[in-house]
């Protein structure tokens, strides 16, 4: 059980040393010097985020693109709290959702896309913030760039709360995956709030027809048929201009739940690599709680679990820190806390997203 159990942890630390190397590939652009001349349509799904919206209406509003050059499709999933827009200085359309399938998300973005007029698509949420030069830079990639489809970077607006930190750092591991897999050609996850592609890829794959039935993945699986499609025109877009910042969930059942609607689509994922990163990552979490409780019943010196949590640790805080230096300007907190608590959290998430239900924005999946 020993040697099988430090065979995984090497094997997890050769995937995770790939990713390291990957996300050094990708390198910043950041070019915002060419005039204009993309025009996008962003369209934003939500579901009783009155309290939100004028906060990223408001961002929207303080873009340094032309107005004429692109417009809002908002999508309301059938809210309770009826949000109206007020004064805008872009337009901005509020439309209702068509129910369809079991995914509301995928949805609202078909309802929109027959009303798009524009070439290029932008999603992305509610609660969140984009920064001034998100378009520009978009438009100056997609300028020098034979591009399709390109994903951006998220990040949380953190307080000082240790549930604010482990969320940032489990979220600057993903993006360090996601950036990672796309420099070494294995690109297989991106995030819906910051996602761009042309109105005519969408079409040519289909839309989300084939993975409807799974109530997340609108982002994902798009992605996967893309690359798997048109492999040269997707691309990962790291840009300091292009990260956009999110809020944090505020209790640790609704982030539990939330890991958990994201787990619930990786057995349907197209790509093969997707799935045996996911595969390595749970194996080496539960080899590690493993190595635990055989220390504690006696069964090994604790050498076994210290040696796996230090090799763990010490991997994983590489991929974290590349990635958190990208993503914002805050010091790394609890990082050694979060290394202890995130084996128990990433192997729950796993396990109940195969059995389990959840919650998400008043309903059960």
């Amino acid at each position: 059980m020993m040697f099988f159990l430090l065979f995984i942890a090497l094997f997890y630390c050769i995937a995770i040393c790939l990713l390291i190397y990957g996300f050094t590939k990708v390198k910043n652009y950041d070019a915002i010097d060419l005039e204009p001349k993309t025009a996008f349509t962003i369209i934003v799904p939500f579901r009783n985020e009155a309290g939100n919206l004028p906060v990223l209406l408001e961002s929207i509003s303080k873009l340094n693109y032309p107005t004429n050059l692109f417009e809002v499709i908002l999508v309301d999933d059938q809210s309770t709290e009826k949000f109206q827009i007020l004064n805008s200085k872009f337009q901005v359309l509020l439309i209702n959702n068509i129910r369809v399938s079991n995914s509301p998300k995928k949805d609202a973005i078909s309802t929109a896309i027959p009303l798009v007029k524009t070439p290029w698509i932008i999603t992305t949420d509610a609660d969140c913030v984009v920064p001034e030069n998100w378009l520009l830079t978009l438009d100056n990639y997609i300028q020098t760039h034979e591009v399709a489809m390109i994903s951006g970077a998220v990040t949380y607006r953190c307080n000082n709360s240790f549930l604010d930190h482990f969320q940032q750092l489990d979220l600057a591991s993903l993006q360090g995956a996601t950036i990672g897999s796309f420099g070494i050609k294995k690109g297989f996850m991106c995030n819906g709030a910051n996602l761009a592609y042309t109105k005519l890829l969408f079409q040519e794959l289909n839309g989300f027809e084939g993975n409807d039935t799974v109530a997340s993945g609108d982002d994902v699986f798009l992605l996967q048929k893309a690359i798997a499609k048109f492999p040269q025109k997707v691309h990962y877009l790291k840009s300091q201009n292009n990260i956009i910042t999110t809020s944090a969930v505020v209790s640790w059942k609704t982030l539990f739940y939330q890991r958990v609607r994201w787990a619930s689509k990786t057995s349907s994922y197209q790509s093969n690599f997707g799935k045996l990163l996911a595969l390595v990552v749970f194996a080496g979490n539960l080899s590690l709680i493993i190595s635990y409780g055989l220390w504690i019943m006696g069964l090994v010196s604790f050498l076994l679990p210290f040696s796996l949590f230090f090799s763990k640790c010490i991997i994983d805080s590489i991929l974290i820190y590349q990635a958190n230096r990208f993503l914002t300007k805050d010091k790394i907190s609890y990082l050694v806390l979060s290394n202890l608590l995130y084996p128990f959290f990433s192997v729950s998430v796993a396990l109940y997203s195969l059995f389990g239900k959840y919650e998400w924005k008043g309903r059960r999946f």
